[in-house]
């Protein structure tokens, strides 16, 4: 029997499932690389059901669920930019977060995810849009260079007393 996958827009409603996404698709990906306490702040602090449902209703920003058979195994989310680079401008777009679990990768959906992602940041037509990646994030930089994404800068992602040296990747706002 094979797995029935969709995305979905998430919703306030979605609040828990996908402050646990969230958290699962961190720890997962990137667990491995914070102290535990740092992890569990940073975990608690970003993916909480408070900060994770202020998010959920807030019109700047989208957020989506991928599911397989009714069960979360990836999300993505989308906003204004909040990147620390000189030139972005009101109205930029970014993609915030973009994260499916291992065991759901491979088979297009994550793609699928980014598309839809960017298409609802640029719904009112081409802007210049945004993503954060780590640095030692091969794949994922490897991916975005292929949708256009050119690394124009870098900044420190601060998870307790870690610092990760991420990259700021953008692509310019082109007519379609």
């Amino acid at each position: 029997m094979s797995a029935n996958f969709r995305i979905r827009r998430a919703a306030p409603a979605d609040t828990a499932a996908l402050a646990d996404i969230s958290a699962r698709s961190f720890v997962e990906t990137f667990g491995d690389s914070y102290p535990p306490d740092d992890l569990s702040r940073f975990l608690a602090e970003t993916y909480s059901h408070d900060a994770i449902g202020a998010l959920l209703a807030d019109p700047r920003y989208g957020a989506w669920l991928l599911e397989r058979d009714g069960v979360a195994v990836g999300h993505a989310l989308a906003g204004e930019c909040g990147l620390p680079h000189a030139e972005v401008a009101p109205g930029d777009g970014e993609l915030k977060r973009l994260y499916v679990l291992g065991e759901a990768q491979n088979g297009g959906w994550g793609g699928r995810l980014f598309e839809t992602a960017l298409a609802w940041l640029e719904r009112d037509g081409p802007r210049t849009l945004w993503i954060g990646v780590w640095s030692e994030n091969y794949g994922a930089q490897r991916f975005y260079g292929r949708h256009g994404f050119e690394k124009v800068g870098h900044y420190e992602f601060v998870v307790g007393a870690t610092r990760d040296h991420e990259f700021i990747l953008r692509r310019s706002a082109a007519p379609r």
